[in-house]
């Protein structure tokens, strides 16, 4: 098989390169990658300039304040990306809040010096574009064959699911992407809901949500609420529940009163479209019908806000 030295700068392009068993292939990374462990020992190709330690209301400031004046919220290491020697660089055109840019790293390649890598570049709105990126990546390492068993299993797991929830009552369901200020969650998320069994109530599938007011929380009083910040891990988002906690009137919302409020590890799962998608599409139904699910997913990708 023809081995080629692959730079990912996504981590869910990491994760997937692994899952592809393909993680030898892995010369470099960006300082988001931390899945599986084994790639933590990477030389690492990217830094952020907005500090990871700020409050939620402080990271938003940050990168509004980046966007306002057009300059990068991420820095592309070129001398050690060109020391890497990569055959393959995987980056997005996706979102430029949650990652390197593809016309960054195209700017970067302008004093490339020997044979320039091929860019990779995932663009993944919708459950249906993840399988997708799957394919394209496993293509581009020359494991079609794994891709195709890869995605069989992953669509196999989905399925299981499905049969069960299309049977099942539907919850309304608030899943927020950002706590301060409020952010519904988009693109994946709200049709994962769906298979899970819920009704979402913000943002539309295969697009990007904005902004939510605490009136309109209000006022959709759902009978589920999911906090799953993109970037947050689940006890980085319990250190923030308080900046929604201490809003007028939370006591009255339907899911705090009857205690169907939830915290989800963004970070690992629900915020980034590689394999584990799946283990959230399960963590949600598990979430959504407790008595019909049961993954073992509870506490290590997501919590009840009161336990």
């Amino acid at each position: 098989m023809n081995q080629r030295r692959v730079v990912s700068l996504l981590p869910s392009a990491t994760e997937i390169v692994c899952a592809l068993g393909c993680g030898g292939q892995l010369v470099g990374r960006s300082h988001e990658c931390d899945y599986p462990n084994a790639i933590t020992s990477l030389p690492v190709c990217t830094e952020s300039v907005v500090p990871a330690s700020g409050t939620s209301r402080e990271i938003d400031d940050q990168i509004k304040q980046l966007r306002r004046t057009g300059l990068a919220i991420y820095h592309l290491n070129t001398r050690q990306l060109q020391e890497l020697r990569p055959d393959v660089i995987l980056t997005q055109a996706q979102c430029d809040v949650c990652a390197l840019s593809e016309a960054e790293v195209t700017k970067a390649l302008g004093d490339w010096k020997g044979p320039l890598p091929q860019i990779i570049s995932l663009t993944p709105h919708r459950l249906a574009d993840v399988w997708e990126d799957i394919r394209r990546v496993a293509a581009a390492l020359n494991v079609a064959d794994k891709g195709r068993d890869m995605l069989r299993a992953l669509k196999t797991r989905c399925v299981d699911v499905i049969e069960k929830t299309c049977l099942l009552s539907r919850p309304t369901v608030a899943c927020l992407e950002w706590i301060d200020p409020l952010m519904g969650a988009g693109n994946w998320v709200p049709e994962l809901v769906d298979l899970a069994g819920g009704k979402n109530l913000f943002g539309e599938a295969g697009k990007h949500t904005g902004y939510l007011s605490w009136d309109q929380l209000q006022s959709a009083n759902p009978d589920v609420l999911i906090a799953l910040p993109c970037g947050f891990d689940l006890r980085r988002t319990a250190a923030e529940l308080p900046a929604l906690t201490k809003s007028p009137g939370w006591t009255e919302l339907k899911a705090v009163r009857t205690g169907r409020v939830f915290l989800a590890d963004g970070n690992a799962c629900f915020n980034r479209p590689g394999p584990r998608l799946v283990e959230s599409l399960e963590a949600f139904a598990e979430i959504l019908h407790p008595k019909q699910f049961s993954f073992g997913h509870r506490n290590k990708y997501w919590t009840s806000a009161t336990s």
